[in-house]
């Protein structure tokens, strides 16, 4: 038996299944406050992940448009992340999902925990095409975080666009 496809199997299930309690979750609910909290917390007690939450792209007066910590699960994180800064600031210059295997081998690393080793940043988008935010999920092991995370976890912020953007 091939043991990597039946993590994956299994990994692909336990991801369809969230997705289908939080798409009812959420699909009455517009106050992206109260949907993003709900969400970093059924993500994190259904993975069991070290740190989730979402950065949100915001413009305070005269500064350029940052990063702002916005609901999360886990230890406490930084304030504001600028733009192309670490991996979540790269998730939104360049509009894509990362997955770091290795957070140490990351150009520009933002330390937040030295417990983090792993790491994914996922883009949210609103309806028009900008970036809303990401949803940034850390792990304390090296490599937890792969393509079916990714897959699975970019389906999730389409949700989020849908429902709040």
């Amino acid at each position: 038996m091939d043991t990597n496809r039946s993590i994956t199997n299994d990994k692909e299930r336990r991801y369809a299944s969230f997705l289908s309690d939080i798409a009812l979750l959420i699909q009455d609910e517009h106050d992206e406050i109260s949907v993003l909290a709900n969400v970093s917390a059924a993500l994190k007690e259904a993975f069991g992940f070290f740190w989730v939450g979402f950065y949100l792209v915001k413009e305070q007066e005269g500064c350029e448009p940052q990063l702002y910590l916005g609901p999360f699960q886990g230890p406490t994180a930084c304030y504001r992340i600028h733009f192309g800064k670490g991996v979540c600031g790269s998730a939104w210059q360049q509009r894509q999902s990362l997955v770091v295997p290795d957070v140490e081998k990351f150009p520009g690393h933002i330390a937040c925990s030295s417990l983090s080793r792993s790491e994914i940043v996922v883009p949210v988008y609103t309806k028009d095409g900008r970036v809303a935010g990401v949803l940034d999920i850390d792990s304390t092991s090296l490599g937890t975080f792969d393509d079916t995370d990714r897959q699975y976890l970019e389906q999730l912020c389409q949700l989020l666009t849908t429902n709040l953007y």
